[in-house]
């Protein structure tokens, strides 16, 4: 028995997607419906779409923001300009994980939140999700609805209205309801619209590219010259920013399940990959130049005073747009996450549920705390957590040959083959466990340092040290217990 009740379909009039069959729709019809299936499993019948369009739902992600701040933090942390640009290459790569788990999609025609019960059992996923897919996925969305909200303050306050404090809850409602409409219309809706979004933020971020280019600095050299294992310590923490970007998509399959299961491997790696490293590198090394000649301390002012005046409107709008874009896959994720934790709701429902927390804790963000220190310190921590995960879960995947049996992932009752000992997976429960331990020993952000950290010089490894101990001890405990065993479809 699945956790989650779907959306009433209207094809089978009002039956429950997953539990009748309901005739294949085009993309065009689909998009214009409330996506019916939740956490249930995807029947071939109902696959569709080719792997390239995964492309543009990436691309469209990546062209915000928060992308941009990230990038001038790299300089403000004490980086030179050719120095950030190869932390901004290497942190980027972590793309090409986000587009391996994403092959677990159509093979198991399931989300990542369900797949993963073959990694932590049906109960032990339940925690998984609550912690990592739940509340981290609410945290990103906060983050980057304050990013779009101080963009719309600017916008408000260019056409003469006040910007109090409630025309900002207004704001914050107006734009967290706009990213809910396209969580909720699900994912037709995505596929729809992510391609026009892209080439529209394309389109804008060529005009701040050229300006940008044209006041760049490139022999910039930081006031203090960075050297020895201070620059060591910046550079590592420098990748780990970067990284949690794509290291916060472990749930990239549910954007392929749609997906026929004999799509090409190669091409969804590809395309995902693709779609997240370019503009992550190119949106990041605008903010990297523009801090060589601006205070990226506040991006958004930094660049208005460079930007010609008629175009700062539209550069306004496009930030808005481009979070609006990456807020709406980070509620998707969140609502399939909130449903695999265990609650029967409609998965339309558990997304209104996720805008409603994200929204509280962006008042508190934009009320309380430093917008850049929030950032750089919360997407460091929560590497803790993530790297491992996303070890864990590419592993997985090679080791079962990316073999998983959707409809049997979907069965949460005791005799399911993926309840193991007590509905967990003690081999991945323990694997994450070690894994985060070992990153939080060695992680280094304002509001912890790790002993290992600190013994090492302030040195942060806990990406490379988490991810690589999650997967060793996962390899060793996989292969000493039965947990492949429970592999199935070919």
């Amino acid at each position: 028995m699945a956790s989650t009740l779907p959306d009433p379909c209207p094809d089978t009039g009002g039956t429950a997607a997953g539990t009748a069959h309901t005739p294949p729709v085009d993309g065009q019809a689909a998009a214009s419906r409330i996506e019916a299936h939740g956490i249930d499993h995807i029947p071939d019948s109902e696959r569709r779409g080719r792997a390239r369009e995964l492309f543009s739902v990436w691309a469209a992600g990546g062209i915000n923001y928060l992308a941009l701040v990230v990038g001038g933090a790299l300089v403000l942390m004490g980086l030179s300009l050719w120095q950030s640009l190869a932390v901004l290459f290497v942190g980027n790569l972590f793309w090409i994980l986000t587009g391996w788990l994403s092959v677990s999609g159509p093979a198991a025609g399931a989300p990542s939140e369900v797949i993963t019960r073959a990694l932590y059992g049906v109960i032990g996923n339940r925690v998984n999700n609550a912690v990592v897919g739940w509340v981290i996925s609410v945290c990103y969305f906060a983050l980057n609805l304050s990013a779009a909200a101080v963009a719309a303050f600017s916008l408000v306050a260019k056409v003469g209205i006040p910007v109090n404090t409630g025309v900002k809850v207004a704001v914050i409602v107006v734009i967290a309801a706009l990213t809910l409409v396209i969580s909720v219309y699900g994912h037709a809706m995505i596929m729809k619209l992510y391609l026009p979004i892209t080439l529209v933020l394309a389109a804008a971020f060529v005009v701040v590219a050229v300006v940008v280019v044209r006041h760049a600095d490139f022999g910039y050299v930081p006031e203090h010259h960075l050297t020895g294992i201070d620059l060591w310590a910046t550079v590592l923490a420098g990748v780990t920013l970067i990284a949690s970007g794509p290291l916060s998509y472990t749930t990239s399959a549910d954007f392929s399940r749609y997906l026929p299961r004999t799509t090409p491997k190669r091409a969804i790696v590809g395309w995902t990959a693709l779609g997240g490293f370019l503009p992550g590198v190119a949106v990041s090394a605008l903010g990297v130049l523009a801090a060589t000649t601006v205070d990226m301390t506040d991006p958004q002012a930094a660049l208005e005073k460079i930007l010609p005046g008629w175009f700062t409107p539209v550069f306004l709008l496009a930030l808005v747009l481009g979070t609006i874009a990456i807020n709406a896959l980070t509620a998707y994720s969140a609502g399939l996450a909130l449903q695999a934790v265990g609650l029967r709701i409609r998965r339309s429902v558990s997304v209104l549920f996720d805008g409603t927390a994200a929204v509280a804790l962006t008042l508190y963000g934009l009320l309380v705390s430093n917008f850049l220190d929030t950032v750089s310190n919360v997407m460091q921590l929560t590497v803790v957590l993530l790297g491992p995960s996303m070890a864990i879960y590419a592993t997985d995947i090679v080791l079962r040959r990316n073999r998983y049996d959707g409809p049997a992932l979907t069965d949460e009752s005791p005799d399911s083959p993926f309840w193991y000992r007590g509905g967990v997976n003690w081999a991945g429960a323990l694997s994450l466990l070690a894994g985060a331990t070992t990153s939080a020993l060695c992680v280094n952000t304002l509001y912890f340092t790790g002993p290992i950290a600190a013994a090492l010089g302030d040195v942060d490894l806990a990406l490379p040290v988490g991810m690589t101990v999650a997967c060793l001890c996962y390899v060793l405990t996989t292969r000493r217990s039965a947990a492949l065993r429970n592999v199935t479809t070919a």
